[in-house]
C-alpha cells in the first residue's frame, strides 16, 4: 500500500484533528472499561446498554474520522468501519438476550474486522505527515487475534464476558499512545519550521 503525500498545512491540520479525535476515543475506552468492570456482573439492561455504547462509540469515531480524511480508499474503510460498528451494536444487543457466550461471539466477529480495518487504515496513514502508526497498526492486529481468541472462548464451557474491560482497556492505551505520537510528531515539525 502506498503512502499519501498532503501539503504541510493539510497534513498539519489532519494530525491535529486525529490527535484529539484518538485522544478523546482513548479516554471514553478507559471510562467504559471501568464502568464495565463492574456492571457487568449480571447481564441486565446496564451491561447489555454499556455493550451496545461500545461499538457505537467506534462507529462515531470513524465518521468524525471519515470528515476529516481526504477522498479515497481511506475514507472509504473508514467509513465501512462507521456502518460495521453500528451493525455490531444492533448485534450486540439482540445477542444480550442469550447471555455471554452469543455477546462475545458477536463482540468478537467485530473485533476481527474492526481490528483490520485498523491495520488498513495505519498503513495508508504510515507516511512522513502523520507517522509511522505504530500504535494503531499494534492496536489493528491485537483487535484481530483478540476477536478470533474471544470467538473460541464463546464456543467454550465457560465464556465469560471480563475480557471486554481488558479488551478496552488495552485499545484506550494503544489510542492514546497514537495521540501522544501525533503530538511528539507535530511538535517536532513545528520546531523544525521555526
Amino acid at each position: 500500500m502506498s503512502t499519501r503525500t498532503a501539503t504541510p498545512a493539510n497534513a498539519a491540520g489532519e494530525r491535529s484533528s486525529l490527535l484529539r479525535l484518538y485522544l478523546g476515543r482513548g479516554v471514553l475506552a478507559e471510562v467504559w472499561a471501568l464502568v464495565f468492570a463492574r456492571a457487568h456482573v449480571d447481564l441486565d439492561a446496564v451491561a447489555i446498554t454499556l455493550l451496545v455504547v461500545y461499538p457505537l462509540i467506534d462507529a462515531v469515531s470513524s465518521l468524525i474520522d471519515r470528515r476529516a480524511t481526504p477522498e479515497g480508499s481511506e475514507r472509504r474503510v473508514t467509513a465501512l468501519n462507521g456502518v460495521l460498528s453500528t451493525l455490531a451494536a444492533i448485534a450486540i444487543g439482540v445477542a444480550g438476550a442469550g447471555g455471554a457466550a452469543p455477546v462475545l461471539h458477536v463482540f468478537g466477529v467485530w473485533a476481527v474486522i474492526s481490528g483490520a480495518a485498523q491495520v488498513v487504515v495505519g498503513l495508508w496513514r504510515r507516511g512522513p505527515e502523520l507517522g509511522r502508526q505504530w500504535p494503531t497498526l499494534i492496536s489493528g492486529g491485537l483487535s484481530f487475534l483478540v476477536g478470533i481468541a474471544y470467538n473460541i472462548q464463546a464456543a467454550g464451557d465457560n465464556p465469560s464476558l471480563d475480557v471486554l474491560s481488558v479488551y478496552a482497556t488495552g485499545g484506550g492505551v494503544w489510542f492514546i499512545l497514537q495521540a501522544l505520537s501525533l503530538g511528539w510528531k507535530s511538535r517536532r515539525l513545528r520546531d523544525r519550521t521555526v
